[in-house]
């Protein structure tokens, strides 16, 4: 259900005009609109798919297979559309959606026309026959032009020229829509370099023109990467399905999409980025660039955690004043017979010219003004003003007339009021007006008398503090003055001195949080420092006091309401974003234990607050020790990746990343709590919604810095590994220092089996470097399975599951053959000879494994020889043609076939795998069956 504001529904009425008979499966459904005072309300088709426009800038470029599914969809919906004599005109993925099942549907038919009508003179008559009333009709020629022209960068080149819109231009929208599918850019996009190029040859003046030494980084070379960036465009070379790219076997993850975009998951098959392994190897050069600024992304992570840490959901504001989650107030109605001027409405007040705005203002002083006299002409006085307060209450929350009243003669003249009253009934109808025209005022002047305001409210609070009554209407516009100076400071960055809110106001605010005080009362205390602390603003300094932590804390604590409890939690949040002094003296008054229990609280906005409260502490550098190494306060937090809401799982991450960059060792209690299946259930999450789309960015930023931090550790952990089993090499009694270290090292190595194990980090962890580092941990098992002494000290459990991991971490990388054949050279100089050796070991599991590893690598290697062979016709093996086949056929004939025999020989199952691994080598090898044939291997 749309709400349309009636005065710009020309659109609309050309939206019903068309879709409300038409019935396909590729056009949106209308079912029925009617109307209001203000709005029209349309009834259509639910498509919780998103639009084309999401899905293209998520996937960047689709599929041959979607494409194709895609353009089925969009060419039998402009089939229907043109056989109704109907040119939809205006072509835009962003008006293209998706349902449920995943069919396209055209929806906003606002510019569509019957075939060879004019459609700038159906708006004029329309336009015509509402009359003034349209505010469209102020400047119709121009407004109807733009009214009626479509997305330029889908716009026919004749319709650019100022033709009108025809099936032909429908035609060339269709293919500008499919273009961008298939490359993921529109066709008149181009690069920042080449734009670039462009502005500085066609200089007009030749002095500003530009010397060609100056586009010498614009190079072939250059152009050239940035054609194999957009992607192949010669059909014969797509497929539609490939398995040539790495990047085919995993998900899409936030690392691969704009971070302002949240994660739009089209299906689970994966989105092809090149269509063979030529392109995929020329493609690498252009990662290898892209990974050099992941790094120098990751070095600036602490800027961008301190951009996370709060969201538009942490720093949202209520009113204070008419706020039914504090106090309900009656409804203030006046009584227009009786009034003593004009009871103009609010549009009208607006429309008032300065003249009739003066006379106005001048009759309002002027009954305000006026002095009661002595009898009943004092009554009748008083309920003249307390009847045009009244109405003076009703208009005051419009924006524009509350500015123009708070900036006019009246402001001063309701202070005065304010203080000269006979009565509380008067003032309090003063005060609601004061509170009203500072809660919904938009803009506050220097000359405005708003501090004097300050002060007199701050003196009557003072006066009445024991009146419970009379601080709860001094108190909401007491903060809603406070919330616009607050507003201004923010707005103007450096106000300087313009104002001073006095030191009173601040004391009296903090004496209304004490725990003697009546639930009302606090609640109003704590909305005014969450509002005003919403702001960075030198107003809110005024509230940073040693108190003011413990006071909020204590209301959270001890109220029974829900919304008492959130609003303390959430200006202690807040209160922190300008000071982490007032968290931390919580933490020193009650004790971190006391702050965790909290976590176990049912409602979700708390549990957010907590999170922000804590990722601020961490990277202010407060408390930071102590933090990182409370292993309870880590285990509450990977709790809360189970809540249902996104931007609680945000925060969650946002902690742990902190937690991890000061403490590695805390990664391996993380990932035995399922860290890596909360990073891939987050990683694949789509978007359910509009409304939910900015807290999926959000998450959807704070994974990807989680994940560059994890990626960024891995070649860290297998470093203190190998240095931590190299400082025992040849040492048969290991100092202190070194069995601490084994103790520590050897059991991260499940840290690296988890993340082998995971297809999000999987293709991004491994490269050459770490192949190389991981085959050096490989000729360790023979020193750590000899060693008696280091047994002892390592532990024989730890020792045994080391082992276990890095082989389970070999079988998980050899399983993907796509991630090494991109090594190959590093695979067989790195990896192939400790397996080799291994499979001649004492350990039966190891020569398992390793035989079941060496089967699936050499078959890999083989096959990708054989490929290429038959692209080249060639009919025999070049031993001497290519140096990695020559390496290979080394490894095999002089490390493993010759003690093949002994393989043969052992007991079951260990000459099952080595039949396996044979019959791999000899099927797609015959230099290798030969060889085998002459050493009696196939007897």
């Amino acid at each position: 259900m749309h709400a349309k504001q009636k005065y710009i529904s020309n659109n609309h009425f050309i939206l019903v005009r068309f879709t409300h008979d038409m019935k396909h499966d590729n056009v949106l459904s209308f079912y029925e609109w009617y109307e209001t005072s203000n709005h029209l309300w349309l009834v259509v088709e639910l498509c919780t798919g998103g639009s084309l426009k999401a899905v293209i800038s998520q996937d960047e470029c689709l599929s041959d297979d979607v494409v194709r599914e895609f353009a089925a969809d969009l060419l039998k919906g402009l089939k229907y559309i043109h056989d109704s004599d109907i040119v939809f005109s205006d072509f835009n993925p962003a008006k293209i959606l998706l349902d449920c099942p995943g069919t396209l549907k055209y929806s906003n038919f606002g510019l569509a026309k019957v075939l060879g009508e004019n459609l700038e003179k159906f708006f004029a008559l329309v336009m015509s026959e509402e009359g003034g009333d349209n505010k469209e009709s102020a400047t119709p020629g121009q407004n109807i032009k733009n009214r009626t022209q479509g997305s330029l960068l889908y716009c026919a080149p004749e319709v650019i020229r100022g033709e009108s819109t025809s099936i032909s231009s429908d035609l060339w929208g269709l293919g500008c829509i499919l273009f961008e599918m298939f490359t993921g850019s529109g066709c008149l996009q181009c690069s920042p370099e080449f734009q670039s190029l462009v502005l500085g040859l066609l200089q007009k003046d030749p002095l500003k023109s530009v010397q060609l030494e100056a586009f010498s980084g614009f190079s072939e070379t250059e152009a050239e990467a940035q054609t194999v960036a957009a992607g192949p465009i010669n059909p014969s070379h797509k497929k539609s399905f490939t398995l040539d790219n790495v990047t085919e076997f995993r998900p899409k993850s936030v690392l691969d999409t704009d971070a302002t975009e949240s994660i739009f998951l089209l299906s689970s098959c994966p989105t092809p980025r090149s269509s063979s392994t030529a392109e995929d190897m020329e493609n690498r050069e252009i990662k290898t660039q892209d990974s050099c600024a992941l790094e120098d992304l990751q070095n600036d992570s602490g800027t961008c955690i301190k951009e996370l840490l709060y969201t538009e959901s942490d720093l949202t504001v209520s009113p204070i004043l008419d706020n039914p989650k504090i106090l309900k107030n009656a409804p203030v109605r006046f009584d227009s017979k009786t009034l003593c001027i004009s009871a103009y409405s609010v549009e009208r007040l607006a429309c008032l010219s300065s003249s009739e705005w003066s006379a106005f203002l001048q009759q309002v002083c002027t009954v305000l003004e006026s002095v009661e006299r002595a009898g009943s002409g004092a009554t009748a006085t008083r309920r003249t003003k307390l009847n045009l307060l009244c109405y003076l209450c009703c208009v005051c929350g419009h924006r524009d007339t509350a500015t123009r009243f708070i900036h006019s003669q009246l402001f001063p003249v309701l202070i005065q009021q304010l203080r000269q009253a006979p009565n509380w009934d008067m003032k309090t109808k003063v005060m609601r007006v004061i509170g009203l025209l500072a809660c919904h005022s938009t803009e506050l002047r220097e000359d405005v008398p708003v501090i004097e305001a300050v002060a007199m409210f701050t003196e009557l609070l003072r006066e009445n503090f024991r009146n419970s009554k009379l601080k709860q209407c001094l108190l909401p516009p007491l903060g809603e003055l406070l919330c616009l100076i607050a507003a201004q400071e923010e707005k103007k960055e450096h106000p300087g001195g313009l104002w001073v809110v006095p030191a009173a106001a601040y004391t009296v605010l903090m004496r209304c949080l004490r725990e003697e005080e009546e639930v009302v009362v606090n609640h109003m205390a704590a909305k005014i420092i969450e509002n005003v602390c919403s702001r960075q603003c030198r107003c809110a300094q005024g509230f940073i006091t040693a108190e003011v932590g413990p006071a909020l804390w204590y209301l959270f604590t001890h109220s029974t309401l829900d919304v008492l409890r959130v609003s303390a939690m959430s200006a202690l949040c807040r209160i922190t974003r300008h000071s982490t002094a007032a968290f931390q003296s919580v933490i020193d008054t009650v004790g971190l234990p006391s702050i965790l229990s909290c976590f176990v609280s049912g409602i979700n906005r708390v549990q957010q607050h907590l999170l922000t409260l804590f990722a601020t502490m961490l990277a202010s550098g407060a408390h930071l020790h102590r933090l990182t190494q409370d292993r309870d306060f880590v285990v509450k937090v990977m709790r809360s990746l189970e809540s249902p809401s996104s931007v609680i799982r945000a925060k969650a991450f946002l902690v742990l990343l902190q937690v991890l960059m000061n403490n590695r060792e805390i990664l391996l209690m993380c990932c035995n709590s399922r860290l890596v299946m909360y990073i891939e259930r987050d990683t694949r999450k789509a978007t359910p919604g509009k409304e939910q789309q900015s807290a999926n960015e959000y998450l959807s930023k704070c994974l990807a810095l989680f994940i560059r931090h994890m990626v960024h550790e891995l070649p860290a952990i297998l470093d203190d590994i190998l240095t931590a089993l190299g400082s025992v090499v040849g040492r048969k009694h290991p100092s202190n220092a070194q069995t601490r270290q084994l103790k520590q090292s050897l059991p991260m190595m499940v840290v690296v089996l988890n993340l082998l194990s995971s297809q999000i980090f999987r293709p991004q962890v491994v490269n050459e470097g770490f192949l190389i580092k991981f085959g050096e941990l490989l000729p360790n098992y023979s020193i750590i399975y000899q060693s008696v002494e280091l047994f002892l000290f390592a532990s024989p459990t730890a020792s045994e599951e080391f082992i276990r991991n890095t082989m389970s971490a070999m079988e998980a990388i050899s399983q993907h053959s796509t991630l090494l054949s991109c090594y190959t050279c590093t695979v067989l100089d790195a990896i192939l000879p400790p397996l080799a050796s291994l499979a001649f070991s004492k350990n039966v599991e190891w020569r398992i494994v390793s035989l079941r590893v060496l089967s699936d690598i050499t078959l890999l290697l083989l096959s990708q020889e054989v490929m290429e062979e038959e692209i080249r016709e060639k009919e025999k093996w070049d031993l001497k043609g290519k140096s990695s086949n020559t390496r290979l056929l080394t490894l095999i004939t002089e490390a493993l076939l010759p003690q093949y025999e002994t393989l043969l020989l052992e007991p079951d199952p260990i000459p099952l795998y080595a039949l396996k691994l044979l019959g791999t080598l000899t099927e797609h090898s015959k230099p290798i069956s030969r060889y085998a044939c002459s050493i009696a291997l196939q007897h």
